[in-house]
């Protein structure tokens, strides 16, 4: 006990000392992005490497924007400030937690959403389509109803609303943990009047209810994929990730279900992810429309009421 008690001392008087170093924050970058190198960390959650990671830890301890102007990096820092740095770094490498967790913030679709252990890391690639307002789909009229299903923190159906301003959008889970959250960040974007939460297991608590647009980012991974996801996955709830072997478990479900609550003019869309292989070979006859992103990502796929109808065969069985 006494060496355990020992070792703690000086890795804090390590620490300490070393925030006594640091002294601007192209100090604190520079040795930032040296010891995620050094540490092997899996960037997924927002970033892709060890600088953008070591940027987004620093500007976000500091609350800072993302486009500040880039001579704030010969400022000077406070003592505390150095020592929140170095402290998240530490975090980071340690428990291999996820950035947006640590700093209980991530962005999406150019929005900040809060986020912790009980919500996936908002990332989806349907960012792309929100920001272009669905255009492809509903070029002369936004849809009036949306449905976010399998909502988590509620990203994808607020960044909807915030972007389609008369839009009404319902959010759905079955984790009433992550709809606390969503609820907070409805607040957060001050959008409750157009914007609810709705406990439901896929569609079982939206009876009677329909709507232009169903967008989903289910649980997908299949087993595979789960039992081989880095540590920093880890920290997500598992229940917003795994669905079966082939990750499709919740997804056959939305295929079978989703009809029932579109308008005849309505459109599903689902990301599937890694996971699009298994859905091509479960459903070989259906012509999902695969979507392509400028800013990357892949297993997006969208499918109007009508091929819902005429494949409903397919999905019943």
């Amino acid at each position: 006990m006494a060496d355990t008690a020992s070792n703690a001392s000086t890795l804090v008087l390590d620490d300490k000392a070393l925030a006594e170093g640091l002294i601007t924050l192209r100090d604190c970058l520079r040795w930032a992005t040296s010891e995620f190198h050094l540490a092997g960390l899996t960037y997924s959650h927002g970033t892709d490497s060890a600088w953008d990671e070591a940027v987004a830890l620093i500007l976000g301890a500091l609350h800072l924007p993302w486009d500040v102007d880039p001579s704030v990096q010969e400022a000077r820092l406070l003592p505390m400030e150095r020592e929140r740095i170095v402290s998240l770094v530490r975090a980071r490498i340690s428990d291999r937690r996820p950035l947006p967790y640590l700093l209980g913030e991530a962005f999406f679709a150019g929005l900040s959403f809060v986020v912790d252990e009980r919500v996936l890391i908002p990332r989806s690639p349907i960012a792309e389509l929100i920001e272009d307002g669905f255009q492809a789909w509903f070029p002369e009229e936004p849809p009036a109803r949306i449905l976010d299903l399998c909502t988590g923190s509620g990203c994808i159906g607020i960044a909807a609303a915030h972007y389609l301003a008369t839009a009404e959008v319902d959010l759905a889970d079955i984790s009433q943990d992550a709809l606390a959250v969503a609820r907070a960040n409805i607040s957060r974007h001050d959008v409750g009047r157009r914007v609810r939460a709705v406990h439901s297991d896929v569609f079982d608590g939206l009876q009677g209810q329909r709507y232009d647009l169903i967008v989903s980012n289910p649980p997908y991974v299949d087993a595979r994929d789960l039992a081989n996801m880095p540590a920093e996955f880890r920290h997500e709830p598992g229940l917003a990730l795994g669905a079966g072997d082939d990750g499709l478990d919740i997804v056959r479900r939305i295929l079978r279900e989703a009809r029932e609550h579109l308008t005849d003019r309505g459109v599903l869309i689902v990301e599937v992810g890694n996971s699009d292989h298994h859905l091509e070979k479960a459903f070989p006859e259906v012509p999902f429309l695969w979507l392509e992103f400028e800013r990357g990502g892949q297993g997006v796929f969208a499918l109007a009421a009508d091929e819902l109808d005429a494949h409903a065969a397919s999905f019943a069985s």
